[in-house]
């Protein structure tokens, strides 16, 4: 027992960046497993040798630090956590590129970088192209990836007022809050992530579990339901056989997974770890009103328009095709707006029954919004939106009645005096950001129409836009190195965010 508290305490000491790479070491071992199941050997090999070099260099680099005094500092988790996107992935792609030696290693770092920033874009528009094995490595990263997120956004950004937490606490973005620091024995940061991650790990993996049966006993097959049931959790939108429109699983199997989309919505759907919970819990929470909300108006707006096409061609009559394209654009609709990315197999029964295309600028605008804060949903996120809309209100407020006081309700506690201040700053960096990733890609030789889309995908995290918004699909593998280049930064930048980014910027922090 003692020695066990001793190594306990001993990997504590660790930096964050080294302990998530035993641990992406460790997890090859699946594919691995899988790969030897499925008589893939050479994939095996590759995962097998791959994650046993890893745990070795681990081990060694674990006792060659033992015993040292740790140096934990404000910005330690931060910097772990950034590089965690930016340099874990060269790990994750070594048995990738063993398994498929006919690819770059350029490409198979960019389908890391994807995978681990959850944002599902791949170079590879034929599922044939990759085996099973490879399909799960994939998903897998993205699950790996999606609860880094949900542990980093309570033990790591919550602290630093980052990652949506800026419009909720008191102090600058970034800083720790004096007066909470002073009202609370200050506690080390690995500690902290130690104690969320087993809080939210049994409920992270017990979800996808579930999910997984449920979709097996919906008809999937095993590797498909795990695929997609880890891709829905972590909002990554990989799938190993080119969407769930391919998966053969219906009608029930898309209402399972909306169901766990909900989990993207707002953090209190599984948590009330971090300052934004309130006490009215979901009925009062702001973000999954405003989320069920454009879940339910823009499908019924979609639907109203292709009921006036299908008015002018005479399809009336055939109401199940009506229902089939509505459950088609309330499925589309809430997998855009958590940033999954996942397309209803009913989704083209709007176009064959009205004669309609929808405009792929609203899977844009649903990506660009985004999910909850604090969960593996990218985009601007809801509780910013709120922030400008309850700012918006008050200032109409304000034309009619210049001498009124503000009487914001129990959804409006959540929200600081200045927090539509800061929610305006994100959303116009996130907007420079766009227009400056929109520009770098232009100068690489992608077309404006093709950057754009590009952008907001990266920078949303929402790789299933190059194949839906626009008419014609972006085959990313045609782009040039140096647009490759841009988007793998672009998707770290919308993965951490601008402010994250400012902040491991910001000297004060570093002498702290």
């Amino acid at each position: 027992m003692r020695r066990q508290s001793y190594i306990r305490a001993e990997l504590l000491k660790l930096p964050l960046f080294l302990l998530l790479f035993g641990a992406a070491s460790v997890s090859m071992i699946v594919p691995a497993l899988h790969g030897l199941v499925v008589h893939d050997h050479e994939a095996s090999r590759a995962f097998f040798y791959a994650g046993l070099l890893g745990t070795v260099v681990f081990v060694l680099l674990a006792v060659a630090l033992s015993g040292r005094p740790s140096r934990s500092t404000a910005l330690g988790p931060l910097i772990s956590l950034f590089s965690a996107f930016v340099f874990l992935p060269l790990v994750l792609a070594v048995p990738f590129i063993e398994a498929l030696p006919t690819t770059r290693f350029l490409h198979a770092y960019f389908e890391m970088v994807s995978a681990i920033t959850t944002t599902g874009a791949t170079m590879f528009d034929d599922p044939g192209r990759l085996s099973g094995t490879l399909h799960l490595w994939r998903a897998q990263v993205g699950w790996m990836g999606g609860l880094l997120m949900w542990v980093a956004a309570s033990a790591i950004l919550a602290p630093l007022h980052l990652g949506g937490f800026e419009v909720t606490a008191q102090a600058e973005p970034g800083h720790i809050d004096p007066e909470a620091s002073g009202r609370m024995a200050p506690i080390d940061p690995r500690e902290r992530l130690l104690r969320v991650s087993r809080a939210l790990l049994p409920i992270y993996a017990g979800l996808t579990l579930l999910l997984w049966v449920l979709l097996l006993v919906g008809g999937a097959t095993p590797l498909t339901a795990l695929c997609h049931a880890m891709s829905v959790m972590a909002t990554s939108g990989i799938s190993p056989v080119g969407g769930v429109e391919h998966a053969q699983t219906g009608l029930s199997g898309e209402a399972v997974m909306v169901l766990f989309m909900l989990f993207a919505l707002s953090r209190l759907t599984f948590s009330k770890d971090t300052v934004t919970a309130t006490q009215g819990g979901l009925r009062t929470d702001p973000e999954f009103r405003i989320g069920i909300f454009v879940v339910i108006a823009v499908p019924l707006l979609l639907f109203g328009r292709h009921f006036l096409g299908a008015f002018d061609v005479a399809a009336m009559e055939n109401l199940t095709q009506a229902g089939y394209a509505l459950w088609g654009a309330v499925f589309t609709v809430m997998s855009f707006l958590t940033t999954t990315g996942f397309v209803s197999e009913y989704w083209g029964e709007a176009k064959s029954w009205s004669g309609l295309a929808t405009p792929g600028l609203i899977l844009m605008g649903l990506a660009l919004i985004g999910g909850g804060v604090a969960t593996t949903a990218g985009g601007v996120k809801l509780l910013r939106v709120f922030a400008l809309y309850r700012n918006g209100t008050r200032e109409m407020e304000r034309l009619v009645h210049p001498s009124s006081v503000s009487g914001a309700g129990l959804s409006g506690r959540r929200l600081q005096s200045n927090g539509a201040f800061i929610a305006w700053i994100f959303f116009m960096l996130f907007a420079l950001s766009l227009a400056a990733v929109t520009l770098l890609l232009t100068l690489a030789g992608t077309k404006f129409e093709a950057a754009l889309v590009l952008s907001v995908a990266s920078l949303s995290t929402t790789g299933p836009l190059v194949q839906y918004a626009t008419d014609t699909p972006i085959h990313l593998i045609e782009l040039s190195l140096t647009a490759k280049a841009v988007l793998c930064g672009a998707m770290v930048l919308g993965r951490l965010e601008t402010l994250a980014i400012i902040a491991l910027l910001t000297p004060d922090l570093w002498r702290t």
